[in-house]
């Protein structure tokens, strides 16, 4: 009778376990879904910035068509990888953050672009919402990291490979020269 008792504790113990850790695992990929989502709600406001920002500059530097026209592209490009895994978006905002730098360099070769209202507003809003997509990166790659650990840690690792549970990806800069420190020089 004792060891009947005691055999029903531990599978009782053991069931414990699985639910806890299945759920534990439940929690922390719905964490990082909401993380990408908050990705999604920033890149989305983005894009769409760039064309009013574009707009505005189209009339000061209309001869700088090519610059325009990559920050257009690259836009593009960026929104057709909307529903793809974090690699592919990575590189197609990665392509859009540097169209956009070009786009403010040359904002700074026309003064009197800087002091349009419009532009310079444009400009802010999409400063804080950069701001706001470098936070929602660190927070999503954050539940990543939670996420991944507790799938390679044991012995949670043999049920989440049991129930399905894969390692997510990190939203990483694939390009080696935006992880450079820039270089500041004075003339």
């Amino acid at each position: 009778m004792e060891a009947a008792i005691v055999i029903v504790a531990i599978l009782v113990l053991v069931a414990l376990f699985l639910v806890f850790t299945y759920n534990r695992l439940v929690t922390l990929r719905q964490r990082v879904k909401e993380a990408w989502s908050d990705i999604d709600v920033q890149l989305k406001r983005r894009w769409d910035l760039v064309p009013n920002l574009v707009e505005t500059v189209k009339g000061y530097a209309a001869h700088e068509r090519q610059t325009l026209e990559a920050v257009v592209n690259a836009r593009n490009a960026a929104i057709q990888t909307a529903g793809q895994g974090p690699e592919q978006r990575a590189q197609a905002e990665n392509m859009l953050t540097g169209a956009l730098r070009q786009l403010f360099a040359l904002a700074e070769a026309y003064p009197q672009l800087r002091a349009v209202e419009s532009f310079t507003q444009l400009q802010e809003q999409l400063t804080a919402t950069e701001d706001k997509i470098s936070f929602a990166r660190r927070f999503y790659n954050g539940n990543v990291r939670d996420y991944n650990t507790a799938l390679m840690t044991f012995p949670t690792n043999l049920l989440a490979s049991t129930f399905g549970f894969a390692a997510e990806q990190y939203f990483e800069i694939a390009d080696v020269a935006e992880r450079a420190v820039p270089q500041v020089k004075f003339s």
